[in-house]
């Protein structure tokens, strides 16, 4: 008796193993997927985007998130099948810190970073001391920290990049002081500092224009390129490629000029 139920209990166990063996490489439907976006421009373009593939048979449902960690998470879970908000140097470094099987299949549109003030209209009026506010997360925080850099306000360490933080300030002329801060909430702080640098799909959801409303933005040339990324089991799944397709056909491209007016610029 013993034996057949030791018999019956290794024959379950295998049957299960073998189960998630098959559904570990399962494909995406090509019929629906789920992708997940910040809210914003992304949500605006998929949105474009779903409207696009339902005429192709294609069901893109579009959840909306409000801060950077969750959409990354929940892909890797199973959560969303895509995700659309982040560029190059975020997903590294977040795969290293969090080890995720996640990677980026192609571009989609930069959004030039800029500085934004309720106080001054340009950057050289900033005063001895002020209150600047960065990104605390350390590719964004690398980003404006480089913008900061072009716009004259301050110089760091040769050669620290992407990598900078704000240790990496070797010369601050004005003695600004720059506060680190969670990037979708700067915006909210802006009344209560003197200056800050701002990601444009956080801008433009609090209702500024970048091109009108910085008072320095990067140039359209940005490397910071934007991605689709998908779990590294589906990145040749047909229907990512179906999504990058019609993400990168001229339908949506029209529909990001027309849109944004250069605030948010498509990268094909």
């Amino acid at each position: 008796m013993r034996k057949l139920v030791y018999l019956l209990g290794l024959f379950i166990t295998v049957v299960a193993l073998v189960a998630c063996g098959d559904s570990a490489g399962e494909a995406l439907s090509e019929d629906e997927i789920t992708v997940g976006v910040t809210a914003g421009p992304h949500e605006q373009i998929f949105e474009k985007v779903a409207e696009l593939a339902e005429e192709q048979g294609l069901t893109i449902n579009v959840e909306v998130f409000t801060e950077y960690v969750i959409p990354n998470t929940a892909l890797a879970e199973g959560e969303l099948d895509v995700n659309s908000y982040q560029h190059k140097p975020f997903l590294d470094n977040f795969k290293e810190d969090r080890g995720l099987d996640i990677v980026d299949v192609a571009t989609t549109v930069n959004f030039p970073m800029g500085i934004y003030s309720s106080a001054i209209g340009d950057v050289s009026e900033l005063q001895d001391g002020d209150s600047v506010a960065l990104p605390n997360d350390p590719t964004n925080g690398a980003r404006a920290l480089m913008l900061f850099e072009d716009a004259g306000l301050i110089t760091l360490a040769e050669g620290v990049g992407a990598a900078a933080t704000v240790l990496d300030i070797e010369e601050n002329p004005l003695n600004l002081d720059f506060i680190e801060l969670e990037a979708s909430q700067i915006p909210r702080q802006l009344e209560e500092l003197a200056a800050a640098a701002i990601n444009t799909n956080f801008a433009i959801e609090h209702g500024y224009v970048p091109t009108e409303d910085s008072i320095f933005i990067e140039p359209g040339d940005s490397p910071w390129v934007n991605l689709l990324v998908v779990r590294e089991e589906n990145e040749d799944d047909p229907v990512v490629q179906t999504l990058i397709d019609i993400y990168h056909s001229d339908e949506v491209k029209q529909f990001i000029e027309d849109t944004f007016e250069g605030s948010v610029v498509a990268s094909w």
